[in-house]
């Protein structure tokens, strides 16, 4: 058999005894479908067609400086954030907290006066002043939470990642579209000056041609039990490498790890992204290094760009470094490399709070009735890309080509 898989996107996967995409162990299930081998030997999957999420009608034509209300869902580790920057913006006459544990609750309300706060979805879902809901509750639950808020007919926006499975993703794509409301994804470094910046630069040529992205993203912690190191930290180095590539999905994934305290979940892995015209994208994502690194590299035909997340100035770095190969040569001896050491560039970057500015885009996006830049469609992009690579991680690390881009 062929050390790789098709996945067929033509009809929906059936039902495959997880809860909410997440197996009993805590990973998830990929929700890949295996049919048998194909005529060339390759496992053939399927995966539903996310089809792209129109963009949504104006249902509020009038200007408003503000919004009815807000509902944040989950006070734990990232919802107070969420809340900090809805109340400082001042987007919403009324922001409501949702968490079931009365000591978070308690603990955030007396940061924010002026903050509700319930124990009960249900108490959004049924207020009418309320336009939009942020999910920042565990992965596990992200789907049929966001799911009940727009059938709801609530706005959405969840945090990374948008669902445990494609079907999943596509589910949500198609009832927001169906009712008109906008679905946003908490992919926050994608509205960081840095990363802006070097979607810019990319962009305008300056670095050439891309041949390949290297990234890491490591820390001591935090561990989690319902997903493994992939999902929770690969998921922000795909939404950025995904950004710098146009919006394109690779045309293959493959990832491996390992787990080394027990729990089943991997706490070290490594992902493989290839696109086409041979651009290839490393991505190493770790809960055990002693050193906080969140770094990404790009190499270009003419220049090299680094970008340093931790760094307190100087985030970007530009590099006229290359390698040039005479194009003609008639003997081995005449075979010579060029290597070309120029200055080193740092742009100008004004920063400001990746949070702030995807706060004050989700509640334009409901005002105004846009489309966000991380939609739905976008976030399943990413989910699509993380199934792919569950399921290589399951398969010591086979390479899985994920078959056409989303439409």
């Amino acid at each position: 058999m062929n050390d790789f898989i098709i996945i067929n996107e033509k009809t929906p996967m059936a039902e495959n005894g997880y809860r909410n995409g997440v197996s009993k162990n805590g990973h998830s299930n990929g929700s890949t479908n295996v049919n048998g081998a194909n005529g060339n030997g390759a496992i053939e999957l399927e995966r539903p067609i996310v089809v792209a999420n129109p963009r949504p009608a104006a249902a509020v034509k009038e200007q408003r400086s503000q919004l009815r209300g807000v509902g944040v869902v989950g006070l734990g580790y990232w919802g107070p954030n969420w809340v900090r920057n809805l109340h400082q913006s001042q987007a919403a006459r009324r922001i409501v907290g949702c968490d079931l544990d009365q000591k978070r609750r308690t603990h955030v309300s007396q940061l924010y006066s002026d903050l509700e706060t319930t124990s009960r979805f249900e108490d959004l879902l049924n207020d009418d002043e309320i336009e939009g809901i942020v999910v920042a509750t565990p992965v596990g639950t992200h789907y049929a939470m966001a799911k009940r808020a727009l059938d709801a007919g609530k706005s959405v926006l969840v945090e990374k990642p948008l669902a445990t499975s494609s079907e999943e993703a596509s589910d949500l794509v198609k009832t927001a579209r169906e009712k008109n409301l906008v679905l946003m994804v908490g992919h926050t470094f994608e509205y960081s000056a840095p990363v802006l910046k070097m979607h810019d630069i990319i962009a305008s040529g300056e670095i050439g041609d891309v041949f390949y992205i290297s990234s890491v993203r490591a820390n001591l912690g935090l561990f989690q039990r319902d997903v493994n190191v992939t999902w929770d930290l690969a998921t922000h180095d795909i939404s950025i490498i995904l950004n710098l590539m146009g919006g394109r999905e690779p045309e293959a994934v493959s990832c491996q790890g390992e787990s080394h305290y027990g729990h089943g979940v991997e706490d070290v892995a490594m992902l493989t992204l290839r696109f086409e015209r041979n651009v290839i994208a490393f991505i190493h994502v770790s809960w055990l290094d002693p050193d906080k690194i969140r770094r990404t590299t790009v190499v270009g035909s003419r220049k090299m760009l680094v970008y340093d997340d931790t760094a307190p100035q100087e985030k970007i770095r530009i590099y006229d470094k290359g390698v040039t190969a005479q194009k003609y040569y008639d003997t081995f001896g005449e075979f010579q490399f060029s290597y070309r050491y120029g200055d080193i560039q740092i742009p100008r970057i004004e920063e400001k709070e990746p949070l702030y500015s995807e706060c004050e885009h989700f509640v334009k996006c409901i005002k105004n009735g846009e489309t966000p830049n991380t939609d739905g469609v976008n976030g399943a992009r990413v989910v699509n890309v993380l199934e792919a690579a569950n399921y290589s991680l399951r398969r010591g690390g086979l390479m899985v080509p994920l078959g056409a881009a989303l439409r």
